[in-house]
């Protein structure tokens, strides 16, 4: 069933001993008299391919001069009736039928068409368009233009030829000159030119892109996606999202969608059935990995919890297994993430939000603030046009005025441990060991010591020291690191005469003092060596504070601002806000990287760090935080 060459990684198979006779005739008894046995029709279909099912059709016409379809849309109801029915046609049929169903009537589906139309192959789109034809008498093409507009039919269409090139040799010269036209045309473009992106999205191949998406990344400083953010709009970016995904993995894609499809509220039942319909024999297994690893629970769980009766029991024999209690993580998902550490080795400007101030006058600033705090009630106001538009630096001398006019200082908090040992420099380290020892008159290594214990203390008074290696990679120490760490989470069998503590002091050693280029390396050997991710591989060997404290490291090197970025997410999302953590990065990353953490906010949660702010805020407090903030993306 898989193409020459390829390993098949669907998860419905041809059945064993396959006789379409047999099959109708257990279908017909299965629906005869009062009632029908679901818990056989369901057995028997989602254990037969695709390829199978028709035959059954077949099978069953000839036997009872019945339509298989028809009787099963009979005897069913519901979301189960739907999942059941579009197993039964053939994959073509089946996008025909959902396209039909996205444009008939009032409104539009666009996110089925942007879906089908972004995924499929150049030969599925020329099956979906005879199917269409065949099946509705109508030409797909002229139904498509009638029901939709602007620059988003027009790519629409582009697809819709299924001309897509198909050369895997790629020239380097077309690729860079591709990523100059795209920047030309959006970033550096008064306006954006909608045509060039179309044309390149639209025709180049899927190798070639890849590249020309890491070259854009190189001369423009940010994602091809994040541009397209900037640039394009409503369902023409949605659309033009979607085919930049589909290109950089399909796996990811589809995990995406079915995790947004069941996350929260209700179900998306007919996008939840579309996509386990028409993947459950091209890549499932692939989809899982990457579920898997994403979001940190197996499809198969997610269905479990989302769904009820034969329809979830449908859903979970297409899915094909539960990888939580396997523990897997598979090439797709490696693959995934070496792409990942790839992107994330790539010199990318770190941007903060707020600068210096202009005209800056510490007395002045000192005498407002005293003004803004005296006499009843206080000018928020004025606190915040100071407080927020003054760097740090310009903030310590505001507060020095102010004591030696008024006499009053200001006191200190301690923050997160893990957080903010796992992320700062060396220079940030020291800087912080001796504000510690100024505030308190204690070494914060001894403090750091007497309050913690075992491998979490050594690992953090590890970090205290601030003497992580500054130099660049070294490709050999970083393959013997990899076989270290690999050896450390058991995942090789590499032959060491060294004792398990000797290997847990190295494996510590070089999570907290090798270099971030070094380490993004040792990530990549490690993947390279055993099809797991570092990460994914620490949180299922280690347990509480240490794989807390190793996690967090391991996120920093990989991409810091994304790391922080899902910090802000989780302080604000659900009931409550964790506002000392809102509070703490926002301040600590605004003159370092809260630009780019904005970006990444926006790319990883598909909305704004300025937008989640003004939801889950009030008053002054959320004021301030817009104003750190710098802008809505």
């Amino acid at each position: 069933m898989a193409p020459q060459g390829k390993v098949y990684r669907g998860s419905v198979k041809d059945f064993p001993g396959f006789d379409a006779n047999q099959d109708a005739e257990a279908l017909y008894n299965a629906m005869k008299g009062f009632g029908s046995d679901k818990e056989a029709i369901l057995d028997l279909i989602t254990s037969r391919s695709n390829k199978q099912r028709v035959e059954i059709c077949q099978a069953y016409k000839s036997l009872y001069g019945k339509d298989l379809i028809a009787d099963l849309k009979y005897e069913l109801t519901g979301k189960f009736e739907r999942l059941i029915v579009s197993l039964m046609r053939p994959p073509a049929y089946g996008d025909a039928k959902e396209i039909k169903d996205a444009i008939s009537g009032v409104g539009t589906d666009e996110k089925c068409l942007i879906e089908i139309l972004a995924s499929r192959t150049n030969q599925e789109i020329h099956d979906l368009v005879a199917a269409y034809k065949d099946a509705y008498e109508r030409d797909l093409e002229a139904d498509i233009v009638g029901d939709t507009s602007g620059h988003f039919k027009k790519m629409l269409v582009v697809l819709l030829q299924g001309a897509r090139e198909e050369d895997d040799v790629v020239s380097e010269d077309l690729v860079q000159q591709d990523a100059k036209d795209l920047l030309e045309a959006g970033e550096l473009k008064w306006g954006t030119d909608e045509a060039q992106f179309i044309y390149i999205l639209g025709r180049r191949s899927r190798q070639h892109l890849r590249l020309v998406f890491d070259e854009y990344l190189k001369i423009a400083g940010k994602p091809i996606e994040r541009s397209i953010r900037g640039e394009l709009s409503g369902d023409f970016e949605k659309l033009m999202l979607a085919v930049v995904k589909c290109i950089r993995s399909k796996a990811e894609y589809f995990a995406e969608r079915l995790y947004k499809a069941m996350k929260g509220l209700g179900t998306r039942d007919n996008t939840l059935i579309r996509i386990m319909v028409s993947r459950s024999e091209i890549d499932m297994l692939d989809i899982r990995e990457v579920f898997r690893t994403k979001y940190e629970k197996s499809l198969y769980n997610m269905i479990k919890e989302d769904t009820s009766g034969e329809y979830k029991k449908a859903l979970l024999k297409l899915c094909g297994g539960d990888d939580d209690a396997a523990g897997e993580f598979f090439p797709e998902a490696a693959q995934v993430a070496y792409r990942m550490w790839e992107l994330s080795a790539v010199k990318v400007e770190l941007r903060g939000t707020v600068q210096p101030a202009g005209d800056f006058n510490d007395d002045g600033d000192a005498q407002v603030l005293r003004k803004a705090m005296k006499g009843l009630g206080t000018d928020e106001g004025a606190i915040i046009e100071v407080v927020t538009k003054r760097s740090n630096a310009q903030r310590q001398q505001i507060l020095k005025a102010y004591k030696a006019h008024y006499g009053r200082g200001a006191g200190t908090d301690e923050s997160v441990l893990i957080e903010i040992m796992a992320t700062r420099n060396n220079q940030e380290i020291r800087a912080i060991n001796e504000a510690y020892q100024e505030a308190y008159h204690k070494s914060l290594e001894d403090d750091l010591s007497s309050d913690t214990s075992g491998h979490f203390k050594r690992i953090l008074v590890s970090l205290a020291l601030g003497n992580r290696d500054e130099g660049p990679e070294n490709p050999t120490q970083a393959h013997e690191d990899a076989k270290v760490v690999a050896e450390t989470l058991k995942l090789a069998d590499v032959s060491s005469n060294d004792s398990s503590d000797s290997l847990e002091t190295r494996f510590l050693s070089i999570l907290c003092t090798r270099s971030y280029p070094h380490l993004r390396r040792v990530f990549q050997e490690f993947i390279k060596m055993t099809n797991h991710d570092v990460e994914h591989a620490i949180k299922k060997r280690m347990s509480g504070d240490v794989r807390d404290a190793f996690v967090a490291i391991v996120r920093s090197v990989k991409n810091k601002p994304a790391f922080f970025a899902d910090k802000l997410y989780k302080s604000m999302k659900g009931a409550g806000t964790d506002e000392r953590t809102l509070t703490r990065i926002m301040i600590s990353r605004s003159e370092i990287d809260l630009f780019n953490i904005r970006g990444e906010f926006i790319d990883l949660f598909d909305k704004s760090l300025h937008h989640m702010i003004e939801k889950d805020t009030s008053g002054d407090y959320r004021k301030a935080l817009l104003v750190l903030c710098g802008g809505e993306d």
